[in-house]
């Protein structure tokens, strides 16, 4: 009696050998579309003025609740937030970086600040521009620091 695993259909009869597929000298590896990339996220939040410890305190929440959260930067009015997400595509990383902010909201006690600028950039895209020179300079310190 041949095992299989619970849920799996068995797809080959008893004896018979699975086919094999070769790939010819010199052809490539190309990855599928729909794996998953990293993203380089920037997400910037204002608002009302809110008192600058609670601006601290809800986003090093944040970064407690999202591992990912590379650095925050704040002031009593503004914060903006940088991270790597990992998603099949720029849609995906997107609309994850929109929902972050109101998702945690409650959570993190983040203020009632609205979303005001979103950047979404592959990982090429970002260490080509700091190779380059410009666009924003890597996260260091981590953390969450002010303005």
């Amino acid at each position: 009696m041949r095992r299989v695993r619970p849920g799996a259909a068995a797809s080959r009869a008893a004896g018979e050998e699975r086919a094999l597929t070769s790939v010819a000298a010199g052809d490539r590896y190309e990855q599928p579309e729909d794996l998953p990339r990293l993203w380089h996220v920037t997400l910037s939040v204002s608002g009302r003025e809110a008192p600058l410890k609670e601006v601290r305190r809800a986003l090093e929440q944040l970064a407690h609740d999202h591992p990912f959260l590379l650095t925050s930067r704040y002031a009593n009015d503004h914060a903006e937030i940088r991270y790597w997400e990992e998603a099949r595509d720029l849609h995906d990383a997107a609309a994850v970086a929109l929902r972050l902010w109101g998702e945690h909201r409650q959570s993190a006690g983040l203020p009632p600040w609205e979303i005001v600028g979103l950047e979404v950039i592959d990982r090429e895209t970002y260490h080509q521009r700091i190779a380059e020179g410009y666009g924003p300079p890597p996260a260091t310190p981590v953390g969450v620091h002010p303005f």
